[in-house]
């Protein structure tokens, strides 16, 4: 970070990780999707070289989606008297560019996802949680 841009660099040790901290005031000269005003009402577009960098990694960009705004969780489900427990991914954002993004890097590192409503997808399928359990990890 220091190299590319950053004045201050900091490591901050968690439970489980190491959490790292950078400071500039050009970050946005690179992040462009960041700026004045709430996410969902301004448009949300990755860069050519943002999108160049998620078509090659793409589980990076959703580790980092399930990590800000998603969560696994266990669901219960009853039928005909019988509880049924099952791991399930859920990320929600009230972006719809950011859930298109979403799903695009979920498509790419085929993971089957449907939506619960316009702001919130669901990973449920066991071959997807699976997958997302190897991409996405622990949270701190």
């Amino acid at each position: 970070m220091l190299r590319v841009l950053a004045t201050k660099v900091q490591r901050v040790n968690r439970q489980g990780c190491v959490a790292v901290q950078s400071y500039s005031q050009h970050w946005p000269c690179l992040l462009p999707q960041h700026g004045a005003g709430k996410k969902h009402e301004r448009p949300i577009t990755l860069t050519d070289w943002q999108r160049a960098v998620v078509d090659e990694h793409p589980g990076y960009l959703v580790r980092g989606l399930f990590h800000s705004d998603g969560c696994r969780v266990q669901n219960r489900v009853t039928r005909n008297g019988k509880v049924y427990l099952y791991p399930r991914y859920m990320f929600a954002n009230e972006s719809a560019d950011i859930m298109a993004i979403c799903q695009g890097a979920l498509d790419h590192i085929g993971v089957p996802w449907r939506m619960c409503r316009p702001n919130l997808l669901s990973v449920a399928r066991r071959e997807g949680v699976v997958v997302l359990d190897g991409v996405v990890g622990a949270k701190c």
